[in-house]
């Protein structure tokens, strides 16, 4: 049986970044580079061009960033789905970036074969975040005050008080990184039954994905229950 092959579109302005990263991604037969893109503009061009399942994009890139690039991909192309490659020291950014519709976030400096696992599952539609990147997600997104961060997951907390038990428990598969079909597998429910659930989980939440979906499930503990 013929894998499944994932098409890939490499963005970084480093020529040896790339060639390491795209070297990690040569492990995986079922990855495949089919371009790549020196800057951001030629990442949002190409990736018209070819349509590629998932775009693996830097942020600091000359003549358009990578989240100016993401913004315009998913405004354009809204089925392909942009991973995010990240450094602790860009970590302030990555708050646009959910906003913009990215797929997931991943450190450079991170585990080849956390990659690998974050591309398969931007592939699959899932939410990815790399736990030391939502660890530093969550902290950026709690700046402020002892008492602004109460409040802040107050306010997640009732949010998720509106969910069913159900709703409760597709939330915490999403904040795991699973896709539809994983959760669907692990409920012994039908793939589409599992999409409805999410798509009433980012109303009721008031998000546009799955990543800002999953976050609130970390800071809400949904996470550790959906064990």
């Amino acid at each position: 049986m013929t894998a499944i092959t994932v098409r890939l579109l490499l963005a970084d302005d480093e020529t040896m970044i790339r060639a390491g990263v795209r070297a990690i991604l040569a492990a995986d037969s079922e990855i495949d580079v089919i371009a790549e893109a020196e800057n951001g503009s030629e990442a949002v061009a190409l990736a018209l061009q070819h349509r590629p399942d998932v775009v693996l994009m830097d942020i600091r890139m000359p003549v358009m960033d990578g989240l100016v690039a993401t913004a315009e991909i998913k405004r354009q192309a809204p089925d392909v789905s942009v991973l995010i490659l990240t450094t602790f020291s860009e970590h302030e950014y990555v708050a646009q970036a959910l906003g913009d519709g990215a797929s997931g976030f991943m450190l450079k400096s991170g585990d080849p074969c956390e990659l690998l696992s974050g591309v398969h599952a931007a592939a699959r539609g899932a939410a990815y975040l790399s736990a030391k990147v939502a660890t530093r997600i969550i902290a950026e997104l709690n700046r402020g005050s002892s008492g602004q961060r109460m409040e802040r997951r107050a306010a997640s907390r009732e949010r998720v008080e509106g969910l069913t038990e159900r709703e409760r428990q597709v939330l915490a598969f999403v904040g795991r990184g699973m896709s539809n079909a994983e959760i669907a597998k692990r409920l012994y429910v039908v793939e589409g039954t599992v999409k409805s659930y999410v798509s009433s989980i980012l109303t009721e939440l008031g998000v546009r994905n799955r990543v800002q979906a999953a976050i609130i499930a970390y800071e809400t503990g949904l996470v550790d229950e959906g064990q």
